[in-house]
């Protein structure tokens, strides 16, 4: 069996902050990179973050902190990122250590806006990391629930098994189920997807659409996802299975969504702009909608709901006119 080594994780909101305290729970040391000095030295001074998940508590002694991301990377053989996707390259860009050797995990439910990459293309393009040492984490998986130490399935996608498996160990515990995946692509476009969908489902929300709609929304949000999936990457896979139907399930319920909530107040009349200051959070499905939309536009996948999700944030048509144009669409 494979060993990760020593990680690190890579960014300090509240996803990284679920992940680096179940990685922490397993290994007893991890390092972290946190952008700023004066969040690092209130982490220690309180023992949690002091922006995010205030409730989950550390044990200071056993991370490394640091806003060096180089010596963070020089120091630590796995780096898991975590960062919201469209400040991904802004954290990268003072990186002078070489990743090819370093086993990448991607836990970032987005697209590299710059450059309309997954995570794993743009580690493989932009840095020359093999794609047997990349992987992406999955699953429905609220960081506020695994906090709270609620039980949560995760899979864990890498083209080399071992070492995903290897990772996903470390994952496991009562309350996190794991398992190993080689559909790395799928799962990283799924889970960028699903975040375009839960702004769909929220703006249907705010609009008073009833829950008998929003199944058939979501039902033809999974059929949506599946096409796209099977134009851009061939591959036996089961859009059923929780990374990608649970996954795109939670994020269109749960009122942990950003991206349903950030849907909810688009659909009762909120501005883009005003939503996103309202709500001080990434909502990561804005960003990728674009994305998506501007991939799309070379394959020609029959996306609806991506479409009508693009005209109403981007091109600023009522929801209500757009909403009802795709309700008439759906069967």
């Amino acid at each position: 069996m494979k060993s990760c080594g020593k990680i690190a994780i890579v960014g300090g909101g509240s996803w990284a902050t679920a992940i680096a305290k179940i990685v922490v729970q397993h290994t007893h040391h991890i390092g972290w990179y946190m952008r700023r000095d004066d969040r690092i030295e209130d982490f220690k001074r309180l023992g949690h973050n002091p922006a995010y998940l205030m409730s989950v508590h550390f044990n200071i002694n056993e991370i490394f902190f640091s806003s060096d991301i180089n010596k963070i990377a020089d120091s630590y053989d796995t780096l898991v990122f975590v960062t919201p996707s469209p400040y991904l390259t802004n954290h990268l860009r003072k990186l002078k250590t070489r990743l090819h050797d370093k086993f990448i995990v991607t836990a970032i439910k987005g697209l590299v806006s710059d450059e309309n990459l997954i995570c794993s293309e743009f580690f493989h393009q932009m840095y020359d990391v093999p794609y047997d040492n990349i992987a992406c984490i999955g699953g429905p998986s609220h960081a506020e629930e695994v906090a709270l130490e609620r039980l949560s399935y995760l899979t864990v996608g890498c083209s080399d098994q071992d070492k995903a498996q290897a990772f996903a160990d470390i994952l496991g515990s009562e309350f996190i189920k794991t398992k190993t995946s080689q559909d790395v692509v799928g799962i990283e476009y799924a889970s960028v997807l699903k975040n375009v969908y839960a702004i769909a489902a929220g703006i249907c929300s705010g609009l008073k659409y009833g829950d008998n709609f929003q199944a058939v929304l979501i039902a033809n949000a999974v059929q949506e996802m599946s096409r796209f999936l099977s134009v851009t990457h061939p591959l036996e896979r089961n859009v059923y299975d929780s990374v990608y139907l649970g996954d795109l399930l939670v994020t269109g319920y749960s009122n942990f969504s950003r991206n349903r909530t950030f849907g909810t107040m688009i659909g009762k009349g909120y501005s883009v702009k005003s939503a996103q200051i309202e709500m001080e959070m990434i909502a990561e499905g804005y960003y990728g909608t674009k994305c998506m939309k501007e991939i799309n536009r070379h394959l020609h996948v029959n996306m609806p709901i991506l479409d009508a999700v693009y005209n109403i944030l981007y091109e600023r048509i009522s929801p209500q006119v757009e909403i009802k144009l795709l309700t008439d669409s759906f069967r």
